[in-house]
């Protein structure tokens, strides 16, 4: 399945590079699209009118507190919202955004799409990585 990502731009740009080695020709950045002074409830609608999946670090902006504290942007959205976070209790480097993107990467080729749900990718302190793939609620 080929997906539309959206790197937000608290990653890095080159994420966009391996998302579409990844066949996710259609992948882009906050920056490339001018968007990088857009507020976050903006971005979201951006997103989802454009069908990306957005790709961020910057996670409680977008989905509250995650299970079981849902709220944030991306829970405004009636239809269609697709988030992906990338979390590490070590700095967000390339390399470990490069990591934790792959990690993102092979499970939504697993799953097919994420339509009103979220992906989240955390690195543990012992290194060991957990994925948890969640219900984002519809507006209520």
């Amino acid at each position: 399945m080929t997906l539309r990502l959206l790197i937000d731009e608290c990653l890095s740009p080159q994420l966009v590079q391996l998302a579409v080695a990844a066949g996710h020709v259609e992948s882009t950045c906050v920056r490339d699209r001018g968007w990088s002074a857009e507020k976050d409830w903006k971005l979201v609608v951006l997103a989802v009118e454009g069908d990306y999946t957005l790709v961020t670090h910057n996670a409680v902006d977008f989905h509250g507190g995650g299970p079981g504290r849902l709220g944030g942007q991306h829970a405004k959205q009636s239809i269609d919202a697709e988030l992906v976070c990338l979390h590490s209790v070590f700095v967000m480097d390339l390399e470990c955004q490069r990591d934790l993107f792959a990690l993102a990467r092979a499970e939504l080729t697993q799953l097919g799409d994420l339509v009103n749900q979220a992906l989240e990718v955390f690195e543990l302190k012992d290194g060991s990585v957990e994925i948890v793939l969640y219900d984002i609620p519809e507006p209520g």
